[in-house]
């Protein structure tokens, strides 16, 4: 099979829902840039013209309504935030709009609106333009929330996204975008809700997100070398969660350490630790441990951002305290 980009598949994704589906359009700011989308849909608006691919006005809650109420109408749109952390400016169509249609129509209206939010961490880029907020609509009913971490989830989740019938959150990041792996040419996707396990073992389970995945992959490989096997759980869908992965691989182990590159409190982390805590409390031998951001807003300068973002060795700091 052959191998691809991250944000080669992607922009492959975007490509292939624009020309098997009429009812499908890509909206959002700087869509043809790769300033604002590295890869990942440059070459579209050449291709499928600008009615289709459409570069917004910076208005992100007047611009994600419209989006919402072309899915109401029964359009496939596909909106861009080139940074997530702007999202917060349409959280009202998001929660107060687009994740109640369904349930405030009685299951007789749908709103199939894919909303992808990039993060784009690193480079100084400091506090208003980093942030990882996954947590916040993993929070809303009525929201799905996924993170690809390969080049292969990458495009079939984005495909079962703009399929599903359902407001879908796709959040990727940006320091995933030259991750290379094998992806099929073909229209495929994968399930929302369904985690993978990308490294087996019989110590700890190490369940992460998005960037974090690979990480966790190696640290894995770094305490394999010291005689302790880790079993890595990539969950690629935040909300639904796939909780017989979860408890089938801490019954296993015994212990759990979680890994997410977003705040601490009430982030995904706590979410995680809370569900094994309440539904597979019977399986754990040791306190879960939790790897995530600081609570604190993200520093603008290099050396700072080395220490505020965590890496291989955060995890492998945490696998070892539940070991102990």
């Amino acid at each position: 099979m052959r191998k691809i980009k991250y944000s080669k598949a992607i922009n492959e994704a975007h490509a292939q829902l624009l020309e098997k589906d009429d009812r499908v359009f890509l909206m959002g700011i700087g869509v043809n840039s790769p300033w604002f989308v590295g890869e990942s849909t440059v070459g579209l608006v050449d291709k499928f013209g600008p009615e289709r691919v459409i570069d917004i006005p910076v208005s992100e809650n007047a611009m994600t309504g419209i989006a919402a109420g072309a899915a109401l109408a029964g359009m496939r749109p596909i909106m861009l935030h080139p940074r997530m952390d702007f999202m917060l400016l349409a959280m009202d169509q998001l929660v107060n709009h687009a994740a109640k249609w369904h349930y405030m129509f009685g299951g007789k209206v749908n709103c199939p609106l894919t909303i992808r939010g990039i993060i784009n961490r690193g480079n100084e880029q400091a506090a208003q333009h980093s942030q990882s907020l996954q947590a916040m609509f993993m929070h809303v009913p009525g929201l799905k929330v996924v993170m690809p971490s390969t080049p292969y989830d990458a495009k079939g989740l984005l495909i079962a996204s703009v399929e599903d019938g359902n407001p879908v959150v796709y959040i990727d990041d940006r320091w995933l975008y030259d991750a290379i792996g094998e992806v099929p040419e073909e229209l495929y996707s994968v399930p929302i809700g369904k985690g993978a396990i990308r490294r087996r073992g019989e110590d700890a389970t190490v369940v992460a997100t998005s960037y974090m995945v690979l990480e966790a992959v190696k640290a894995a490989e770094e305490l394999e070398r010291e005689g302790v096997g880790i079993e890595v759980i990539d969950l690629r869908s935040l909300k639904p969660l796939d909780k017989d992965l979860l408890f089938e691989s801490v019954k296993k182990t015994g212990k759990l350490v979680v890994v997410d590159a977003g705040w601490e409190t009430c982030g995904v982390g706590a979410e995680i630790s809370a569900v094994v805590a309440s539904e597979a409390f019977r399986y754990l031998k040791a306190p879960i441990a939790r790897v995530a951001l600081p609570d604190a807003p993200t520093p603008s300068s290099t050396p700072l951002e080395k220490a505020y973002f965590p890496t291989s060795e955060n995890v492998i700091s945490a696998v070892k305290q539940v070991m102990s």
